[in-house]
């Protein structure tokens, strides 16, 4: 496959759409907060919690706390703040537990590239046990190679440093020519990929960062992972 042996993916928004799932997760949250006698309209609420998850980070472990001190109390006399934010976390892993599915498409290549040559892995920043559970709950676990996963929080190195990238290709014992990375945001995925020489490709399918301009070009850019099965069989031949 002309020197390729390894192809590395991003999770957030590379297999799965992380905004549509987020959003949809967030407003199911809040409506439960409001069905449970929180007195605030739903668009004030979404407001404040997207305005916590900027503050915060989408890997924050207590939005729904947050949210509940940023609100008058006036709002939720008598009631208990518990039974609110329960409702709201019960809310969001309901979602989860229902709609948190890997593209059809990078589920079906997935299994064709399982049954080639090549190792499959992940690198992908975040907190170690809620990175690891998506790859769990979107089913893309049994197609990877168990020693090519790479979380940034279990390593204690992030995004977009190239010491990330550079450790799971050490631990390989792969040239980072060797390898491929496809994820979504340029400046996290594409510039430190392309600064040590991995072969670069950018997932241009959705998220907030399908405008986003990085630094460097990717080598090749893809909206579906049918795109990528074509360049892995007209530039790497690739037979699957």
């Amino acid at each position: 496959m002309a020197g390729l042996k390894a192809i590395f993916f991003d999770i957030d928004d590379t297999l799965y759409s992380t905004y549509e799932f987020s959003e949809m997760a967030r407003e199911n949250a809040v409506k439960a907060m409001i069905n449970v006698g929180l007195r605030m309209s739903k668009d004030e609420l979404r407001q404040e919690l997207d305005e916590i998850v900027g503050e915060f980070s989408s890997n924050y472990e207590h939005h729904f706390d947050k949210l509940l001190l940023r609100v008058p109390r006036r709002f939720y006399k008598a009631i208990n703040p518990a039974t609110l934010i329960s409702a709201a976390v019960v809310a969001y892993h309901d979602t989860k537990f229902r709609h948190l599915n890997a593209y059809e498409d990078a589920l079906e290549v997935l299994k064709l590239l399982y049954n080639s040559d090549l190792i499959l892995g992940v690198i992908t920043a975040g907190i170690t046990i809620k990175q690891a559970e998506k790859l769990v709950r979107l089913k893309v676990l049994p197609y990877l190679t168990p020693s090519a996963i790479f979380i940034s929080d279990q390593i204690g190195i992030s995004k977009p440093n190239v010491k990330l990238y550079l450790r799971a290709c050490s631990d390989l014992n792969l040239r980072p020519a060797q390898t491929m990375y496809i994820g979504d945001n340029p400046v996290n995925d594409i510039d430190p990929c392309n600064q040590i020489g991995m072969i670069t490709v950018r997932n241009r399918r959705s998220g907030r960062y399908i405008d986003l301009q990085g630094e460097t070009e990717p080598n090749y850019e893809i909206h579906n992972f049918w795109d990528l099965l074509d360049i892995l069989r007209e530039d790497f031949h690739l037979e699957v």
